[in-house]
């Protein structure tokens, strides 16, 4: 037994379609550029049909019945179609061969895969007049738009114009009756703010009279007091001090009368003892005192420069120095005539004579 095994390719193969004077519904030709891919089916249903048809067929012959297949097709499905259907839906074309072709390629054993519209045109410038004719309709259909738009456009901008003059009108009416309303409450404020002030003003006038009132009040009671720490209280302060400086000098002098009555009487009853000794001892007592103030006499005496004339005989200069001597002497006099103090005559013994004759020297030399 002998057997024998033969395949087929079952890859794709590419089919172009042209079809030229391809007439459409209205007697229109018109030429189609399409490409289609197809390939041998697998269905075990349809693939005994290519193998009865096309076993040990090169793929050039698959490829040109194919593509003969699909040119009737393409014709059929044209003439039922209107140019402009054809140029206008080509998605739906193109699907109406698919559906009517695949059918036929069903029974040679084939598979359409894709089928593409890649043209459509005529040789009796049909399409383009259908072209210019959309054009000059799209053109009409723009002017008139373009012209419904303008009367549109014109007529929004009337009506956006005259509700505008609305709106202004509206505002400028609703700005007055504001402004009326400012007004109104403006002049209220006024009012109100000047009947406030008014108030305020004379609030402040009866504050002031009220201050004003207290402040004198306080001013009488101030000038009261100064008054009297000025007046009454040194017055009462001298007429409390007198009182205490009187009551001291009364004190003092009652004190100094006793005290002078009492030296007194023990002066009297000394001299009563002593006798006629009495009075020189007295003058022996004060002696001294009377000394040094014959000495202050001459004391007072300020010579500066002494210019002497003699006539050589030297009495010019025992004349100067027995101006003070006689300066004492005068004194002493004095004493004796003012208080009956005879002082030379009252100690003419040799001691008292001494006695003088050395502080007469004495207060001569203080004088040198």
């Amino acid at each position: 037994i002998l057997e024998t095994t033969k395949t087929m390719d079952l890859r794709t193969m590419p089919v172009p379609v042209e079809v030229r004077n391809a007439y459409s519904k209205g007697g229109t030709p018109l030429n189609i550029q399409a490409i289609a891919n197809i390939k041998v089916s697998n269905d075990p249903k349809i693939v005994g049909n290519a193998i009865e048809r096309f076993l040990d067929r090169d793929r050039s012959e698959i490829t040109r019945v194919a593509r003969e297949t699909l040119e009737g097709n393409l014709r059929g499905v044209v003439a039922t179609l209107t140019p402009e259907q054809l140029n206008e839906d080509r998605l739906q074309f193109a699907e109406r061969i698919a559906e009517d072709v695949s059918r036929d390629l069903a029974k040679l054993g084939l598979q359409l895969d894709i089928l593409k519209i890649q043209s459509v045109s005529d040789d009796v410038d049909y399409l383009n007049s259908i072209g210019r004719k959309q054009i000059a309709m799209i053109r009409r259909d723009a002017e008139i738009a373009e012209s419904n738009a303008k009367a549109e456009a014109e007529q929004i901008e009337a009506d956006c114009q005259r509700q505008s003059e609305i709106a202004k009108t509206e505002s400028l009416t609703l700005t007055v009756k504001k402004e009326n309303e400012l007004r109104k409450i403006k002049a209220e404020l006024e009012q109100q703010a000047r009947s406030e002030e008014e108030r305020t003003k004379a609030a402040a006038k009866e504050a002031r009279a009220r201050a004003e009132q207290l402040l004198q009040t306080v001013r009488a009671e101030l000038e009261r007091l100064r008054l009297e720490a000025d007046e009454v209280l040194p017055a009462e302060a001298q007429r409390q001090a007198k009182e205490l400086i009187a009551k001291g000098n009364a004190a003092s002098l009652s004190e100094n009368a006793q005290a002078e009555a009492l030296v007194n009487d023990m002066l009297s009853q000394v001299w009563q003892e002593t006798g006629k000794d009495a009075a020189e001892l007295f003058y022996l007592q004060q002696i001294s005192m009377i000394l040094r103030e014959s000495a202050k006499v001459t004391e007072q005496v300020k010579l500066e420069n002494i210019k002497v004339i003699d006539s050589g005989d030297g009495k010019s200069i025992a004349s100067l120095v027995n101006a003070y001597p006689e300066i004492f002497r005068q004194f002493l006099n004095n004493v004796n005539q003012t208080l009956g103090i005879d002082v030379t005559g009252n100690f003419n013994n040799k001691n008292g004579k001494e006695v003088i004759a050395g502080n007469r020297e004495q207060g001569i030399g203080n004088r040198k």
